[in-house]
């Protein structure tokens, strides 16, 4: 871990998403408290983490092409001056009192198209600077700043929406913590323009876009370790993940706490990511990345079954750390095998077909969860999800060799005449 936070590049990189995954964590908890808020409604509150990743099954497999092509630094500014923007819409729309829903949904679809645009760039850099020795080091290390984020800025979200309440007329709190995030995202901007990221210079042939994302979907058949991955990341995100969008209905409706707990609350899970991040960052080398992520996976589908129903707030914190850790080795994991079995000059296309495969599950889930926690409650809508994402996913462990054989890179294949293109 020290030789990796020892490359000054690869630093610089680090302190600009941690301020970014901050304001993120932030942002997404303020904007559905105030959804929750303005509706009263479950299916409303899972749609504003259905729109934040609409734009990945639609936009991801072009960022990755664009990743590979142009320079990742104006990509990943580019991505950054989005959010800022979209930031900047809802603070002015708080600040005059006519907030409505719609408006916190059209924001985070531009935060999607942005995260969209930016995990491939950030991701592929990161590569480029440690190399392939030290990538699960860095991607660890890259994950621990998403998990710093989810641990301070729920918190600060919900207290400065419970708390700071002065001098506005309008939606007071809500307009401090936009305040403070669009302040956060400004400050992102300006550290990632000072960022060096080392130019590599690839080839590429001039073809149709249709041909270049048919190669990357290819590679990921030809490597059934990476669809075994690629299978399970469309399930838990459709079928588990979305369950933490509706901490605020769990914390508000059935453990009756206010917006700073339902914050702390939102965090939980960041504590374990953080301390199993460190252990990942950490070590030395690994051979089967893919039981690792397998062991992550499955924790989080099981306990998602758990945690809705606890009747004790101190019993639910402990169960989302406990799921925290899950979280932590699989997404880790499948950054690293999606890495580590692509072709070098196709990583940032792949990249963008794991973002795809994140994004593709999430909108139907939240929409499909958010319903039948109107009809049914949210606590039964959550276990059913779960369950199903469980017994979808399990023949995948014993259909491909995610857990059988060791991550393996892909096959050499003969490098073809290439020309230049734009």
């Amino acid at each position: 871990m020290m030789e990796v936070l020892q490359n000054p590049r690869f630093r610089a990189i680090w302190y600009v998403v941690n301020v970014s995954e901050l304001t993120r964590w932030m942002e997404l908890l303020v904007t559905s408290v105030l959804v929750y808020t303005l509706t009263d409604s479950t299916l409303m509150l899972g749609l504003v983490l259905g729109f934040e990743n609409l734009p990945r099954p639609i936009f991801s497999p072009f960022t990755g092409i664009i990743a590979d092509r142009f320079d990742r630094k104006k990509i990943w500014i580019i991505s950054m001056a989005i959010k800022l923007s979209a930031g900047v819409a809802i603070f002015v729309l708080l600040i005059t009192g006519y907030i409505a829903p719609w408006h916190v949904f059209a924001a985070m679809l531009m935060q999607g198209v942005s995260r969209a645009l930016e995990d491939p760039a950030r991701r592929t850099a990161i590569f480029d600077i440690v190399g392939e020795r030290r990538v699960v080091n860095a991607l660890s290390i890259d994950s621990m700043s998403g998990t710093v984020g989810r641990m301070v800025g729920p918190f600060v979200g919900g207290f400065l929406i419970e708390h700071v309440g002065y001098f506005w007329p309008h939606y007071a709190g809500y307009t401090w913590a936009y305040a403070a995030i669009v302040v956060m995202h400004l400050a992102a901007v300006s550290m990632a323009i000072r960022v060096r990221i080392p130019r590599v210079e690839r080839e590429w042939r001039v073809e149709p876009i249709w041909n270049s994302l048919g190669d990357v979907v290819r590679a990921a058949f030809n490597h059934r370790q990476l669809m075994g991955m690629l299978f399970i990341t469309i399930m838990i995100n459709g079928l588990a993940f979305p369950a933490r969008q509706f901490v605020p209905a769990i914390g508000r409706d059935h453990l009756g706490v206010g917006e700073t707990l339902v914050g702390v609350l939102a965090a939980a899970e960041s504590i374990g990511q953080m301390v199993t991040a460190v252990i990942l960052a950490s070590v030395g080398s690994m051979r089967y990345h893919g039981r690792i992520f397998a062991a992550g996976a499955f924790s989080v589908m099981i306990l998602s079954t758990i945690f809705v129903w606890s009747p004790w707030y101190v019993v639910t914190f402990g169960i989302l750390v406990l799921s925290g850790i899950g979280l932590s080795c699989f997404g880790t994991m499948q950054g690293a095998i999606t890495m580590r079995s692509s072709p070098p000059e196709m990583r940032g296309r792949m990249v963008g077909l794991q973002s795809l495969c994140i994004g593709i599950g999430t909108p139907p889930g939240v929409l499909l969860m958010g319903w039948l926690g109107d009809l049914i409650g949210i606590q039964m809508s959550v276990t059913l999800s779960a369950l199903a994402c469980i017994a979808i996913s399990l023949p995948a462990l014993f259909l491909t060799p995610l857990i059988t054989r060791p991550s393996q890179p892909p096959p050499q294949t003969e490098v073809r005449p290439q020309t230049e293109g734009s």
